[in-house]
């Protein structure tokens, strides 16, 4: 089986032999049920792919098509005249990068369809090759944008940003003076900047990035995994030394998760699953591509934490639509594939937002960990691993030495900010929020902050033979905890557990920021 990474040519994976998951049944009905597209995706989920399909579909490649479920659907194989512009591979941060790429767009399709000399802006240059293109071909033409917010995210929060934007503006709204000679519009991105003006003057495009007919348009679901790849899950299962049923669940929980309308049907990151069955490997091949740097500049600018963001409901508003605001980061978080919808309360019209799945939990929490704690060896993950394997061996004494020491080598400069006592408590609430997080990896079962009958246990972390109840004080004792553990009744859940139950009450002291007292019961 030939997988097709890092190719994102319909052709040349049809051609050249290489496996296509099938997603021709709903690129037909895209283009029989409507004329202009938005579609939001993250990085490496196939948008690229989608645009080199409609790109084929357009140009009549029937050929290209045979044995798919278009070929059975479409009929009259008509070529279309196709604009596509791929804002891929360059960087727009400097100036002049975007209107030069255009230019050299625009000056191609000239070439081919003549010019008018009273055309003086690249908007009504680009309005007269389309017009002239429906005129020569008798057929409307196809507009395909891949990356269309690219030259945006590159300077964002740079004064190229806005110029680039106001760039795209006047590029875009020759879409509207066009509609006549046009066929089909898709604008592919990872972000939805509604907020910016970039599709002012533009016939607003159909959003279909949340629309559950399109949901599973990129991506790959459990049914097509199944369907598609039972050799390499086969051969994973061997490697492993489980059952294929184990893998499966394996590889569910560590590229599964995402979900991208209210119809809550599961999304496979085809970039990562793709590698793992290239590789016989399970490894984290989406996130270890790097964190983009529009991210990066968002999440230093913002002053919320993580732990406030995740696992918690939201109006499509608050996180749909971007909003120009660097203090607020959640829609690009989750436009971006770092969080994704887990739940939808119709009554309320809220979703519930957290992370997709291990392999960008992992990821997000340590690159955040290494640059919230700024640990002195640098890297947040190995102390991570040593940590849970003292853990799945019940060695909680050697963790406890472990955990003071790793506080310890925690850099001064992240404690600078530190003044009031709420601020302490807030800061050590988010040390442990970001650790526990990260413990709670594929093996282990991580609850936090789990509310019981009587009260709200700070952590319980369930492994395979133990159960650890945490239970976390500052400046306080760790008896006083114990007695919190004890008196709220926080193990009772565990009494037919036949896991060994461990009670830990931990006191922290804000004086040398690392454990100060340590206390353990067993029992239930």
């Amino acid at each position: 089986m030939k997988y097709p990474i890092g190719i994102q040519t319909f052709e040349k994976i049809r051609e050249d032999g290489y496996v296509y998951v099938d997603k021709t049944a709903l690129v037909y009905q895209l283009a029989t049920t409507g004329a202009v597209y938005f579609l939001s995706r993250p990085r490496r989920f196939g948008k690229s792919l989608l645009v080199s399909t409609l790109e084929a579909y357009y140009s009549g490649r029937k050929e290209l098509f045979e044995g798919l479920a278009l070929a059975e659907l479409e009929k009259d194989w008509y070529q279309y005249p196709i604009f596509k512009i791929d804002f891929n591979g360059d960087v727009f941060a400097r100036q002049g990068v975007l209107e030069a790429k255009i230019e050299t767009y625009v000056s191609k399709w000239e070439v081919a369809y003549g010019k008018n000399p009273l055309d003086l802006t690249v908007g009504d240059r680009f309005k007269g090759v389309l017009e002239r293109a429906y005129q020569q071909t008798g057929r409307r033409a196809v507009v395909l944008v891949d990356e269309y917010d690219k030259p945006i995210l590159d300077a964002l929060d740079t004064p190229q940003e806005a110029a680039n934007r106001e760039t795209l503006k006047g590029f875009y709204s020759t879409f509207k003076g066009a509609d006549a000679s046009l066929q089909f519009v898709l604008l592919t991105g990872v972000t939805k900047f509604s907020q910016v003006s970039v599709f002012s003057g533009f016939n607003q495009p159909k959003d279909i990035s949340m629309d559950r007919r399109f949901d599973t348009l990129c991506g790959i679901t459990q049914q097509e995994m199944e369907h598609y790849f039972a050799e390499p899950i086969t051969a994973l299962a061997e490697r492993y030394q489980c059952s294929a049923g184990e893998m499966k669940d394996m590889l569910k929980k560590q590229y599964d998760g995402y979900h991208f309308s209210d119809a809550l049907i599961g999304v496979y990151n085809p970039f990562s699953l793709l590698n793992a069955f290239d590789q016989t490997r399970i490894f984290d091949y989406w996130y270890a591509t790097g964190t983009p740097t529009y991210l990066e500049k968002l999440l230093k600018h913002n002053h919320e934490q993580i732990n406030e963001l995740t696992g918690k409901y939201y109006a499509p508003a608050m996180f749909v639509d971007y909003k120009a605001d660097v203090e607020k980061p959640l829609p690009m978080i989750y436009q971006s594939g770092y969080l994704t919808i887990k739940d939808y309360d119709m009554r309320r019209n809220a979703y519930l937002l957290d992370f997709p799945n291990n392999e960008v939990r992992q990821g997000f929490l340590a690159m955040i960990a290494n640059d919230y704690l700024k640990p002195k060896d640098g890297n947040i993950s190995s102390w991570v691993i040593d940590a849970l394997i003292l853990l799945e061996d019940g060695e909680t004494a050697e963790f406890r030495d472990s955990l003071t020491a790793f506080l310890s080598s925690i850099a001064y400069d992240s404690h600078d900010s530190l003044g009031t006592p709420e601020a302490t408590e807030k800061y050590f609430q988010y040390t442990f929020y970001l650790i526990l997080r990260l413990i709670g990896e594929s093996n282990c079962r991580l609850i936090n902050e789990k509310p019981q009958a009587i009260g709200r246990v700070d952590c319980i972390i369930e492994l395979k033979d133990y159960v650890y109840i945490f239970e976390f004080k500052l400046d306080g004792s760790a008896d006083e905890a114990l007695r919190q553990i004890e008196e709220k009744n926080y193990a009772k859940p565990y009494l037919t557990d036949k896991r060994k139950v461990i009670c830990i009450g931990v006191n922290f002291s804000s004086r040398t920021r690392t454990v100060e007292e340590w206390k353990e019961k067993t029992g239930r």
